[in-house]
């Protein structure tokens, strides 16, 4: 049999994916899975971007320019400029969804053994990009106990080397939910300077933000603006992660020159999901403030309900719609796995063995370099509605107490 390539045995599955076979077979039994492993927003998409979709009058559907439409990209432009970011048309591309951003971005950054310098918990998918172009990931470890604060300079100096191009950073964070302060990425923007990195800063999660404070982009880091990419998608903000239309969006014309070389091989991001985004930037206010509204009370009422279940833990996050979980269990991959193949739940309306319900989740430990440090841990999303939310809370908190006495 010819054998598969050490570049793909050696990474890893996605930990908000891998017991997706299980959650197939759990809906095959005719049990009913709350989705928390997964960023899928249930709002709707904004009907202006289904109605652009509805009446296309194009009679062919041809390969857009490798960059994107110029039309999107000049939308953008103005989308850019309501949080204070002054960017170009021609300082952006458009990609196939913000993961392409992602791996463009580091195969026009990283050669085989260069290191790119991430925080973690970090997601998975930044890690698996990373091994595909043979570079090296160096972590610097945030705290559960301080709510995943930003790591003190000590440890990123500790994790630079000769080897080191990049820093990558999520900012609102994902999977933690943290919000980097202005203090915080003044820190990083002296790191970069000094050691003359890239800081590649993925911002998808922008637009949700808890703390009322203006929202400082990356791309406005006085002293580093040749250095700064930012990785963008309308996925999440619009909930059109279907689409597939993300962008990079940088300063740096050498980069931008590069990254068109890889963009021209792939062709041409998709041309309907770009009609639907552009059509989703502007007029689309009162959407975008109502989901705003919608996440926020979810956060106050999912965050709420976890800490009050014994032995649960986790922070308030500032931002995005994840958050990172201590439970009270010793292998939280071993917990989600048995959610899904053997949980029966039972409570006082229902004294005979329950089947119909259950809670998939992504195991922490997929999110670590070392996966000890995220054995007790899971990631949430609270991408559901209230009542959903509820009942998994529920079924969470029951599970617990029949897992831990077995």
């Amino acid at each position: 049999m010819p054998v598969i390539s050490k570049r793909g045995t050696s990474i890893p599955a996605s930990p908000i994916r891998k017991l997706t076979p299980l959650a197939d077979a759990a809906k095959a039994q005719g049990k009913k899975v709350y989705h928390l492993n997964i960023g899928q927003p249930d709002l709707p998409t904004p009907k202006k971007a289904l109605d652009a979709l509805k009446t296309i009058d194009r009679t062919t559907l041809e390969y857009s320019p490798s960059n994107g439409l110029k039309s999107l990209r000049e939308t953008l432009v103005g989308y850019y400029e309501r949080y204070g970011v002054k960017v170009a048309e021609n300082e952006m591309i458009i990609t196939c969804g913000g993961s392409e951003a992602l791996l463009l971005t580091y195969l026009s950054l990283l050669d085989p053994g260069d290191e790119i310098i991430m925080t973690e918990p970090s997601y998975a998918n930044y890690i698996t990009f990373a091994i595909t172009c043979g570079a090296t990931v160096k972590t610097v470890t945030s705290n559960i106990k301080d709510g995943f604060a930003l790591p003190p300079v000590e440890d990123f100096e500790k994790a630079i080397t000769p080897r080191t191009k990049a820093i990558l950073i999520c900012n609102p964070n994902n999977p933690t939910g943290y919000l980097y302060s202005d203090e915080e990425l003044f820190r990083l923007r002296d790191i970069v300077k000094k050691h003359n990195l890239f800081l590649i800063s993925d911002e998808v999660y922008r637009e949700f933000r808890y703390t009322g404070e203006p929202y400082l982009s990356a791309l406005c880091l006085e002293g580093i603006e040749q250095n700064v990419i930012v990785i963008d998608s309308v996925s999440k903000r619009y909930s059109e992660c279907g689409i597939r239309v993300g962008m990079i969006v940088t300063h740096n014309a050498e980069f931008l020159k590069t990254i068109m070389k890889f963009c021209q091989a792939r062709l041409s991001p998709p041309l309907l999901g770009q009609i639907v985004a552009q059509a989703s930037i502007e007029g689309t206010e009162e959407y975008s403030r109502e989901c705003f509204e919608e996440y926020l009370q979810r956060r106050n009422f999912f965050i709420d309900g976890l800490n009050k279940i014994p032995g649960v833990f986790t922070p308030m996050p500032k931002g995005a719609f994840y958050t990172v979980v201590s439970l009270p269990v010793d292998d939280s991959e071993d917990f989600c796995r048995w959610l899904l193949t053997d949980y029966c739940y039972k409570d006082e309306k229902t004294p005979e063995c329950y089947t119909g319900e259950t809670v998939m989740m992504a195991p922490a430990a997929g999110f670590y370099s070392n996966r000890e440090l995220g054995r007790k841990q899971a990631r949430m999303a609270y991408v559901l509605k209230k009542e959903d939310l509820a009942r998994a809370l529920l079924i969470l908190e029951d599970a617990l107490k029949v897992y831990n006495s077995r």
